[in-house]
C-alpha cells in the first residue's frame, strides 16, 4: 500500500438526505438543449437546514444531483411559462428575454416528491424529483402539496416488468398532469 499520512485525511461524515417537501432553491445554471427543446436547470437549496446541499454533495462525492428539466416544446409552453412566472414572482426585476443565462442565481420555490425507478442492479429504488416549481412566497407560507410516491405500477409496470427493459428503461407517461415533469 502506498504511504499515506492519515493525520491529514479528513474522515467522511454522514450525509443527511433531503426529504420530500418544499424548498427555496437557487438556480445555479441553465443549459439549453435546442434540438430537444428543453432547459436543464441545475439548482441548490438556498436556505434552511439543507442550504448548499448539492454543493456539499459535489464536494464530498463528485457529482451534482440537483437538476430539473423544463420543456419549451409547443405542447409544453404553458408549463414553461408557469416556471418563468414562478421565477419572476420570486425575483424582482427578472426578465427572461429567451436567454437561459438570465436564470442563473435566481431564486425559485420547488417541491420535491418521490418516485420509483429501476436501478442498474434491476431493483426498484426511490429518488427525489422536482414535482412542482412555484414562487418562493408559496414555499415560505407552506402553500404547496407534496405529491404522493409515484410508483412504477402507475405506468403499468411492476417490479419485474420486462416491458420496462424492452423500452430501454423508459416508460410512457400517459398522465397529462405530469407532463410538466417530462423534459422531452
Amino acid at each position: 500500500m502506498r504511504n499515506i499520512n492519515w493525520k491529514e485525511v479528513e474522515e467522511a461524515k454522514e450525509f443527511e438526505s433531503l426529504k420530500p417537501g418544499g424548498y427555496v432553491a437557487i438556480i445555479k445554471n441553465a443549459e439549453d438543449n435546442p434540438d430537444k427543446e428543453y432547459l436543464k436547470n441545475s439548482y441548490d437549496i438556498y436556505e434552511g437546514e439543507f442550504k448548499n446541499y448539492y454543493e456539499n454533495l459535489y464536494k464530498a462525492k463528485g457529482f451534482w444531483g440537483g437538476n430539473f428539466y423544463r420543456s419549451y416544446k409547443e405542447s409544453a409552453r404553458g408549463f414553461f411559462k408557469a416556471f418563468l412566472n414562478a421565477v419572476k414572482q420570486s425575483n424582482v426585476g427578472f426578465v427572461f428575454n429567451n436567454d437561459e443565462t438570465n436564470l442563473r442565481n435566481k431564486l425559485v420555490g420547488i417541491v420535491l416528491s418521490e418516485e420509483e425507478y429501476v436501478g442498474n442492479d434491476g431493483t426498484v429504488k426511490t429518488r427525489l424529483y422536482v414535482s412542482t416549481v412555484t414562487n418562493v412566497e408559496n414555499i415560505k407560507k407552506g402553500n404547496f402539496k407534496v405529491k404522493p410516491l409515484k410508483k412504477l405500477a402507475e405506468y403499468g409496470l411492476n417490479d419485474n416488468s420486462d416491458q420496462f427493459f424492452a423500452n430501454n428503461g423508459f416508460s410512457v407517461n400517459g398522465n397529462q398532469a405530469d407532463m410538466e415533469d417530462d423534459p422531452f
